[in-house]
């Protein structure tokens, strides 16, 4: 069955309501393929850069979205986690992005 919810991209894996989740790696090109065939994006994504780099990875605009997500069950987002925690306070541009090296999850609501 395929799922027909909106798929939402978040720019961390966060628990956004009770529910049983499960996260794990992905790909880039398991990402884009996830992207291509959903019915519809919604973007969670806090910062402009960082929109940026994912709106180039995946080649679709993934737009600066300061929003209130709560993922439903049977939901699904794609996370884009950089691979280190940068400081505090610290808006990244895009060529730290890079240099802290990233990595796309796909985090499921189960229930």
């Amino acid at each position: 069955m395929v799922n027909r919810q909106p798929i939402a991209i978040l720019n961390g894996a966060i628990i956004t309501a009770d529910g049983e989740y499960s996260c794990r790696t992905i790909s880039l090109e398991e990402c884009k393929k996830l992207i291509q065939y959903a019915p519809k994006i919604i973007s969670a994504v806090g910062h402009k850069a960082t929109a940026e780099v994912i709106s180039d990875l995946l080649e679709t605009e993934v737009t600066l979205n300061r929003i209130d997500f709560h993922q439903e069950a049977g939901q699904q987002a794609v996370v884009f986690k950089l691979n280190t925690r940068p400081p505090e306070g610290i808006i990244l541009t895009r060529d730290e992005i890079e240099a802290f090296g990233y990595q796309f999850q796909l985090l499921s609501r189960i229930s």
